[in-house]
This record gives structure tokens, sequence and C-alpha cells, in this order.
């Protein structure tokens, strides 16, 4: 059992830290608002720190699931950071989804600083997190990576190290650019469904079972038939998401022109004032298309 600091307890860091507290370790929380780690303490145990500083002061690992980089940044650097409080020798595991240049900067200090850095975001959503069943992509020393894996199984499903500082975060934009054709892809198939006269539910019975199958067919179309997108990942984070890795395809060449028409289709629905529903809400922009 280790003694761990996590940095941000949102939808995702609230349940994944209760994991490490349940599997025995020793956890100190800290959150921005600090009546949200009042109760993560009040139902897990453990303690809470007013500053990320000293929430990883003596801790052998400081895992962290924040918003965005300058989310990172600011829980990492500075006089109240956790990089001030931490010892030599301890690991930072990164699952916020950010750039590859900021896990890459972070992780340059970190070494400066004589301790490891580990970029490992996250897929699963809030259900993966509140289950124990993410998938973690990790990029970073593999020494470090193996110190950290057993601390991460608790909340993980799969854990892999995809290469070094920077692998994993590139690896989840991989995970987006595909999450976003696929959802597009289906909202397309759902809405010719609906305009076909067929019973949707009745379709995906029978192709969800074959090729065109998918982990967003099998637990978004029922939702999607019945108009709920109030729920699961929020349009806003997937925009986020999506401009990283437009952003890293225009430095490394790459051609992205099906995300970058998804993520128009999604600033849509932010204009629909969806912003917080799902990422499948991408049905409802074309049954709005429609006057549906």
């Amino acid at each position: 059992m280790a003694k761990v600091a996590f940095l941000g307890l949102g939808v995702m860091g609230f349940p994944m830290a209760g994991h490490l507290a349940s599997a025995g370790h020793d956890v100190t929380v800290y959150n921005r608002t600090a009546e949200k780690a009042g109760s993560w303490v009040a139902k897990h145990g453990g303690s809470a720190a007013a500053t990320p500083r000293e929430a990883a002061a003596g801790a052998e690992f400081v895992m962290a699931c924040v918003g965005n980089d300058d989310d990172l940044r600011a829980v990492c650097t500075g006089p109240d950071g956790a990089f001030a409080g931490m010892s030599a020798g301890a690991v930072f595991v990164d699952h916020t989804t950010v750039s590859a240049a900021v896990t890459r900067e972070l992780h340059a200090t970190a070494t400066a600083s004589r301790f490891d850095f580990v970029d490992a975001p996250v897929s699963g959503g809030q259900a993966g997190a509140e289950n124990g069943q993410l998938v973690v992509m990790c990029g970073g020393n593999e020494d470090a990576f193996d110190r950290a894996t057993p601390v991460i199984d608790p909340y993980s499903k799969l854990c892999r190290r995809l290469g070094g500082s920077g692998a994993g975060q590139l690896t989840k934009m991989v995970n987006q650019i595909c999450i976003a054709g696929l959802v597009q892809a289906l909202s397309e198939g759902l809405h010719f469904a609906e305009k076909a006269g067929l019973d949707g539910r009745a379709v995906v019975e029978v192709i969800g079972g074959g090729a065109a199958g998918s982990w967003q067919m099998v637990n978004r179309y029922g939702t999607m038939l019945d108009d709920e997108f109030c729920h699961g990942f929020a349009v806003d984070w997937m925009r986020k998401d999506l401009g990283i890795c437009l952003s890293e395809a225009d430095g490394n060449g790459a051609p992205l022109p099906v995300t970058a028409l998804v993520d128009q289709f999604y600033k849509d629905v932010q204009k629909m004032g969806g912003g917080r529903w799902d990422t499948s809400s991408l049905l409802k922009r074309l049954r709005a298309i429609d006057g549906l």
C-alpha cells in the first residue's frame, strides 16, 4: 500500500480516488472546490489538503485528473503546486487529457527535480471510473510506469505504456479521433433509419453483431433513439479534446478532414445549448436540421 495524493475530484477523479482508498492506500485529496474534497473524505476516509503542495507532501504517487492544460499547470507548478511538495523518487501520474506539449514540458520539469512524470489519460467515461474499468494509455519512463501500475490497477481494466513522454496523450488523441467519426456515422445511420420508417432498435439488434458494431452503438443507441442526452461525456469536453487533436495534426502533418468536420458539428450542438449534452447528441443536430 502506498501514500497517494489525488488532485481533482470531478466526475472521473472522485470515483477514481475512491477506488484507491478502497484498495487500502493512504489517500490525501485536493480539489479546487474544498466542499467537494470534504464530501470525498466523508465518504471514503483519508484526508483533504488545502493546496496541491500540501497534498503531495510525502506522497509516493501523486495522481491528477483536472480539466485542461492550464488547469494541469496550475496544480503542478508555482509555490502551492504539487511539484513544490514532491520528493525525489516520487511519481506524478497525470490522467488529464491534455496536449503532448504540456506533458513533455512538465515531464522535463519533473526530471530536473528528480521525480518522475507519467502521462496516463483514460478512456471509459464516468461509468468506467465508477466501476473501476478504465483503459489507461501511458507515456513516460518504463521504470516509473512499472512502479505506478499497481496503484492504477484499482480503477483500470487495461493499463499499457505506449512509449516515452507524450505517447499516452498521443494515443488518447487517436482514441478521440476514432470516436468522433464513429458517433457521427452512428447518428447518420440512426437518422437514416428514422427517415426510412425503420424500427431503430430492431436495426441495431441486427447490425450490432456484425461489422458495423461498436461500443458507441451498444451503449448509446437506446438513449439516442429516445432523444436523451443529459448524461455521459460532454460535448464541451469533446471539443476541447478534438482541438488538441487538430492542433497536434497541424504540427505533424496528418490530415484529419473528418475530425475537423465533426468538430464543427459539435460546435453546432453547442449553439443549440448542448454543451453539456453527451457526445451522441450529434443525432439531435440532424433531427434539428429536419425540424424534428
